[in-house]
């Protein structure tokens, strides 16, 4: 039996275990949406899907509640896909999460981890809770429609694309959030910009010795809840590494550096090349910053490590070629000068953070470096002018640098009705009032605002840590308040 199998509410648990089984990266929903079709018609609830991917599951209002507004249930279904180097699955080979399964665990701290893999309750224990509740007979509520969306990790593509007709609903509760015990009405909006630059590879200099930098040990995390929390980026670091280099006629040979760009990057790798008879410079510069950056970031990420090591020419790159030497200037100089972390706080809302951005990857491809970027802000002007500050930098490095089409913020309403009805149900229920805040991080309501200006709506979730990150866990004792939170609040609608 599975170690899930013996927690409370079993109903959303076992729902749960279940989803972890079905891959389901971003733009790769095929078989989570195949599931969620499979479930409403083995259960016989009407359904409907969009040409994008969505799927709405509608179940009918409970006995003597049917004139009651239609409550929306809003989850994503795709989830980040980040992993340690040695993840492995089931058989013991290198995890894929294109094939394989997570594998989730019971932590003796009350904790639901994933062995060395993100744990996907980003947005899985809220899908969960949505299909127990489609299926509970006892639950109190008026017609559901339970919105599953395709992409919101990656481009929020889904709630860009929903179709028409796909929402009634007067209520939409986005289950996405993951602090327990505080209820969001409001959100950052988002831009994405990258930055591609043109190179060419030349053959290495004669008497030049190669090293492989990289980085590691960082605990990375979500770009948007956890950007304030003072994380080592791995891309800056090794940015400051390459940095420190040029001075001794550091030539690239290659960069790789994070993967996703809604996660802070955990760990970036470079291979050099710098003069012999510098090596031994070198080799004391990377290692003196090493120790300063453990010692900088010893309260927020202790575990950071930035290594060298000297390839012999077995070990180099086969070609032995190197990026032109302007090219790499250009590149090391825009690294470490772009802005990164968070660049303003709220004055409107305490403790909120207000603009962001986050170096998130940095990927060789076909003679080109591409550069991802994103940027979050609460302020629509400021999100785009952080947006301009990152691709100006890159501009005068010679890139070329676009801009995604973005997504809205969401601005709160503290005269929501739903609010005050959420507000009153977790008063009662545990005797303290919930925190009510606005979120940095990026949540779909923004869109769905824009194409149902009149609908009421609120976040909330359990208790979920580390998310975007191998790191990601979902506490326990949260799901049953979360559970009885959601209950209430349909029954009280």
């Amino acid at each position: 039996m599975s170690e899930l199998s013996n927690l409370s509410p079993s109903a959303i648990w076992s729902w749960f275990e279940a989803i972890t089984r079905i891959p389901r990266p971003s733009k790769h929903e095929e078989r989570i949406v195949s599931f969620l079709v499979d479930f409403a018609r083995s259960h016989g609830l009407d359904f409907r899907t969009d040409k994008v991917g969505n799927v709405v599951i509608l179940k009918p209002a409970s006995p003597s509640m049917e004139g009651h507004p239609t409550v929306v249930l809003q989850n994503h279904v795709d989830m980040v896909c980040e992993k340690n180097a040695d993840a492995t699955n089931d058989s013991g080979q290198p995890f894929d999460f294109f094939r394989d399964a997570i594998r989730p665990f019971v932590s003796p701290d009350g904790w639901v981890r994933a062995r060395g893999t993100t744990l996907g309750a980003d947005n899985g224990l809220g899908m969960a809770a949505v299909l127990a509740l489609l299926l509970d007979p006892q639950a109190v509520h008026g017609p559901l429609e339970a919105l599953f969306t395709v992409d919101e990790e990656t481009g929020l593509s889904g709630a860009f694309g929903l179709g028409d007709g796909m929402l009634t609903g007067t209520y939409l509760i986005n289950l996405d959030s993951e602090d327990e015990g505080e209820i969001f009405i409001g959100c950052a909006g988002g831009v994405d910009t990258q930055a591609f630059l043109d190179f060419t590879f030349e053959p290495a200099p004669p008497a030049h010795r190669f090293f492989e930098l990289s980085v590691g040990g960082l605990l990375g995390g979500h770009s948007g809840d956890d950007i304030e929390k003072g994380r080592g980026n791995s891309n800056k670091i090794l940015a400051r590494a390459l940095s420190a280099g040029l001075d001794l006629s550091l030539r690239l040979s290659s960069i790789d550096g994070g993967n996703l760009r809604n996660a802070i990057p955990r760990e970036a790798h470079a291979v050099v090349a710098v003069p012999a008879a510098r090596a031994a410079d070198f080799t004391h510069t990377i290692e003196s910053l090493a120790s300063d950056v453990r010692s900088e970031l010893q309260y927020t990420d202790p575990g950071v490590t930035l290594a060298i090591k000297d390839l012999a020419i077995e070990e180099a790159p086969i070609s032995l070629q190197v990026i032109d030497t302007q090219t790499t200037a250009r590149l090391v100089s825009a690294l470490f000068g772009v802005p990164n972390g968070v660049q303003a706080m709220s004055f409107a809302v305490a403790d909120l953070v207000e603009t962001s951005t986050n170096l998130a990857s940095v990927k060789i491809a076909n003679n080109q470096i591409v550069v991802t970027t994103s940027q979050r802000s609460s302020v629509e002007s400021s999100k785009r002018a952080t947006a301009a500050s990152v691709g100006a930098v890159f501009s005068l490095a010679g890139a070329r640098v676009t801009h995604s089409e973005g997504y809205p913020g969401w601005t709160p309403n503290p005269d929501s009705h739903l609010l005050a009805v959420t507000q009153k149900a977790y008063a009662q229920l545990f005797n303290t009032s919930p925190k009510i805040l606005a979120i940095h991080a990026g949540l779909e309501c923004g869109l769905f605002l824009e194409k149902f200006p009149n609908l009421d709506m609120v976040s909330f979730g359990p208790t979920i840590l580390g998310a975007h990150s191998p790191d990601e866990r979902i506490e326990i004792s949260t799901v049953d308040k979360f559970w009885q939170l959601l209950l209430s609040v349909l029954k009280e609608l």
